[in-house]
């Protein structure tokens, strides 16, 4: 595949806003994309557990620009790295994880990304690597050797030890292995430049200097953004009801982005979707909800497909928007952490509790106020709920 050097084309990957920072000089990486030069870039994961979500998505969207570019483009999976687990942000020491833990999750995980890039192109397929290859067979004296590039001062320079430090908890000597072993895959691979979230400058510039120390080879650093609510500054998660994740279904997705806050709609047209600015700023103007129905449908269409994508968003107009939902409904009274299933069994509203478990399986349980169906067959009642169960049947649930 010819590398494209189009400046125009390399400007809108660079200047998209997804990328922050390119260490040590953004104008020399552009000058080397432009050069003509095929480069090698990666991207690396620890599978620390066995769900993604779109903060991973629009790094590996991101990679995916650059090898439609030309350039070698690698998905690297810390399955050894992953067992030591990343100190990153991170108060207390993380367990540490088995080899069949760590294998389980790149399977989960190699399954979510599949439509995230074009994995069967012929003439420049991105590749998968896994740092057991080069990490695993290191002998005692070629750590050593590696430790002797590094000190220990540059280590705890590092945000979250000083904060342990302060606060009197252990720092374990495998934590400072970490950054040096992640660093070592930038040698082992010998690339050219390495796309990193903005909490993960310190591990890929230790990549760099490693590099330049062994292989006498220069390594850009492309810090990307981590996806911040604008007005907050807080990061989509799961516990403050705002994080999207890759294994679920499109209906479900479309549901949790609908559920954003109106601010997060550019970040997510920039950061999740191949939307050009200019279109971007039309779906803007369009108003919180059609903007966020355009942004639903197109990032459904990379992670899914356009048939789910439609699919979707055919579900979302139908049950919310045109109201297909009746104005009158049988309505429980629930004491708050009663369980889910006890209260609709206690109501006569389902058989048994056999028959809760049957339709939660089935995904015939159905949470109108978030979009999402019931999973959880141990579902605890925290909140008021509006449930639809099966295809007609409709139950307000009022805690106490």
């Amino acid at each position: 595949m010819k590398v494209i050097t189009d400046e125009k084309k390399i400007d809108e990957v660079l200047s998209r806003g997804v990328i922050t920072s390119v260490l040590p000089i953004k104008e020399d990486f552009k000058k080397l994309l432009m050069s003509g030069k095929r480069i090698k870039i990666y991207i690396g994961f620890d599978a620390t557990a066995d769900t993604l979500h779109l903060s991973h998505a629009k790094n590996i969207i991101l990679l995916e620009e650059f090898r439609k570019l030309g350039h070698e483009a690698i998905l690297l999976f810390g399955d050894f790295t992953a067992r030591i687990g990343d100190p990153s942000d991170q108060a207390g020491t993380r367990k540490i994880l088995t080899a069949r833990e760590v294998l389980d999750n790149v399977k989960s995980w190699k399954n979510q990304i599949k439509n995230l890039m074009d994995f069967n192109n012929k003439e420049n397929p991105p590749k998968v690597l896994f740092n057991s290859k080069w990490l695993a067979k290191m002998t005692m004296e070629e750590v050593l050797e590696l430790a002797s590039n590094i000190t220990v001062g540059q280590m705890i320079e590092r945000d979250m030890f000083q904060k342990r430090m302060k606060e009197g908890k252990h720092i374990f000597l495998h934590e400072f292995l970490y950054p040096l072993m992640q660093g070592y895959d930038s040698v082992a691979m010998e690339v050219d430049a390495e796309l990193c979230g903005t909490d993960q400058i310190f591990n890929a510039l230790m990549g760099r200097t490693l590099l330049r120390k062994l292989k006498n080879k220069e390594k850009f650093v492309v810090a990307v953004n981590l996806m911040e609510n604008p007005k907050t500054g807080e990061l989509m998660s799961k516990s403050r009801g705002t994080g999207v994740f890759l294994n679920t279904t499109a209906t479900e997705m479309f549901g949790s982005i609908m559920a954003q806050p109106d601010e997060m709609i550019e970040v997510l047209l920039i950061n999740c979707t191949r939307v050009s600015k200019e279109e971007i700023k039309e779906i803007i103007k369009q108003g919180p909800l059609e903007a966020k129905k355009k942004t639903a449908t197109e990032i459904i269409k990379i992670i899914f497909s356009e048939k789910k994508a439609k699919e979707a968003e055919e579900n979302f107009v139908k049950t919310f928007q045109k109201k297909e939902i009746p104005d009158e409904m049988e309505e429980i009274k629930a004491g708050t952490g009663e369980l889910l299933s006890e209260i609709l069994v206690k109501n006569k509203i389902l058989s048994s509790k056999g028959e809760w478990r049957r339709l939660v399986l089935e995904n015939a349980i159905h949470n109108l106020g978030n979009n999402n169906n019931i999973t959880d067959v141990n579902l605890k009642v925290l909140e008021n709920l509006t449930l639809k169960i099966g295809k007609k049947r409709f139950v307000k649930i009022l805690t106490n």
